[in-house]
């Protein structure tokens, strides 16, 4: 096995964390009953990860009659300058599921103790996906049709395409914490 196949570099990390925000995103949707169409959106966000323009990622689910925010599921980006690590950790869900957090970067690359291979990596996102579906089984039954936006935030510096607009944070009020554990690559 090649250093290439064991460790993360920059460029790998990117993709890894698009991966995973893809796949999770797409089993908290299918979990909760909605579509997704994520492709155009996942190309974007992988082009703000590169740049390290990602601030934070959020899954709003709300009810189309009532217009009420339902769930939030928010994962937060950190790039942390000069070493291009990426630490992504994810927040919650209308009873505000946290914390998960990867972390993945250069500095696995040089060959620090600690590093991990993308087959552990890929084991560590696939634990966090299983709490994803095992936290749904907690979560009251959406009662009505529900509709799902993505909420990007981006640094001040980032190339916005004319056609997304901005938006309120959608919290929900009196809304409920519950920990999910951690974990780093």
């Amino acid at each position: 096995m090649g250093a290439n196949d064991t460790v993360i570099t920059l460029k790998g990390s990117v993709e890894i964390v698009s991966e995973f925000f893809f796949t999770a995103i797409n089993s908290i949707l299918y979990q909760r009953g909605l579509l997704s169409y994520l492709g155009q959106v996942m190309s974007q966000m992988e082009s703000w990860l590169t740049d390290g323009d990602v601030q934070r990622l959020v899954v709003v689910v709300t009810g189309i009659d009532s217009g009420e925010t339902l769930e939030r599921w928010q994962f937060n980006v950190c790039v942390e300058d000069g070493s291009g690590s990426v630490e992504v950790t994810m927040a919650g869900n209308d009873e505000n599921v946290s914390h998960n957090v990867m972390k993945t970067g250069k500095d696995k690359a040089k060959g620090g103790s600690g590093s991990k291979t993308v087959k552990e990596v890929h084991d560590e996102i696939e634990a966090i996906i299983r709490q994803i579906t095992a936290s749904v089984t907690f979560l009251p039954l959406l009662n009505e049709p529900c509709s799902f936006d993505l909420l990007i935030y981006t640094n001040k510096t980032a190339v916005i395409p004319k056609k997304w607009e901005d938006s309120d944070p959608r919290y929900i009020m009196n809304s409920q914490e519950v920990k999910l554990r951690s974990f780093t690559t």
